[in-house]
């Protein structure tokens, strides 16, 4: 990592909160995010995520570790870390009075720099929106608007946690133009979320945290290789067939780097579907086994995440960490 610059560098990160027992949210961390790129913090509710990202962003103390911003410091260095970030948290609330512009021109006189609110607003297609209140927009358009507020004084590091949660189709992929654009610029975005989808598409980089740590990191496609095939075939057999197999019975066949199941199904990783197909089929029609359900897709973050938790994302534990 020599010569790189970071927007984000963090070491050991502990967030212990007060209880009985006491609620470990984050368990000694580590994190270093290259300036200019777009960083993804994955994992379900309960992982850590947004604990994680409030003490990035100032707003919770950490209970111990090293954070670093933009090269500075959070207690020494508050005033001139908030001019160069921009925040857009799980929920905001914004005064429903307000109107869509004026809400933008109050955010852009915190900064000492930034775009005019009327640029804000075309980066994420409000402008025919400018003289409406907030109370009488979309969930999608409120989103867009927290976002705008967050642009707004041209930051060089964007934080955006769970931007899309409970958009619709068409929000969600608004809000992933308006991320590319940003990093375009050079500039850096840190974000979390539990759609796997979304970070293949926009993330770099992404760290997979489950119970207050960073259990993998990398690229999307360097996660995805590591699980050994870049397919999955998930299958299910006659209920009555199944006690009598094993993973092992899988793993012998031609092309199949590894063998799960979940439930009633079973997935296999592959590397050439049309060479461990055939061969699956053979070997159930061998043991005079049932298929009742096939399905074969490309290999996704999701199962790097069952691959190394045993758990889907919505499994989850919803608690103070989420």
């Amino acid at each position: 990592m020599a010569g790189m610059t970071f927007a984000i560098r963090c070491t050991n990160l502990v967030k212990t909160y007060d209880g009985k027992p006491p609620v470990e949210a984050v368990r000694g961390l580590d994190l270093a995010v290259e300036s200019g790129e777009c960083f993804g913090l994955l994992g379900p509710n309960g992982a850590g995520k947004t604990t994680t990202i409030e003490i990035l962003e100032g707003l919770l103390p950490a209970t111990s570790g090293d954070v670093e911003v933009l090269g500075c410091r959070w207690g020494r260095d508050d005033d001139a870390i908030r001019q160069r970030i921009g925040i857009s948290l799980q929920e905001t609330k914004l005064s429903d009075k307000l109107s869509v512009r004026e809400t933008l021109t109050l955010f852009r006189s915190f900064y000492s720099r930034g775009i005019e609110p009327d640029v804000a607003l075309s980066d994420v297609a409000l402008n025919d929106k400018a003289d409406t209140w907030v109370s009488r927009l979309s969930g999608g358009q409120r989103q867009r608007l927290a976002v705008a507020c967050a642009l707004v004084g041209s930051p060089d590091l964007l934080f955006l946690d769970e931007p899309t949660t409970g958009l619709d189709p068409q929000s969600r992929r608004q809000l992933w133009d308006i991320i590319r654009s940003f990093k375009q610029r050079g500039q850096t975005v840190l974000l979390t979320t539990h759609y796997m989808d979304e970070a293949e598409r926009l993330c770099d980089r992404v760290a997979i945290v489950d119970r207050g740590r960073v259990i993998a990191l990398g690229t999307p496609s360097e996660l995805i290789s590591g699980l050994g095939g870049e397919h999955v075939l998930r299958f299910r057999i006659a209920t009555n067939s199944s006690a009598q197999l094993r993973d092992a019975d899988w793993q012998q066949l031609p092309s199949v780097r590894s063998a799960r199941r979940d439930g009633d199904d079973f997935d296999l990783a592959v590397g050439e579907p049309h060479v461990a197909l055939p061969a699956l089929l053979e070997f159930l029609r061998k043991q005079e086994i049932e298929l009742t359900d096939l399905s074969t897709r490309h290999a996704s973050l999701e199962d790097v995440f069952v691959a190394l938790t045993g758990r889907h994302l919505e499994n989850g534990a919803n608690d103070v960490s989420a």
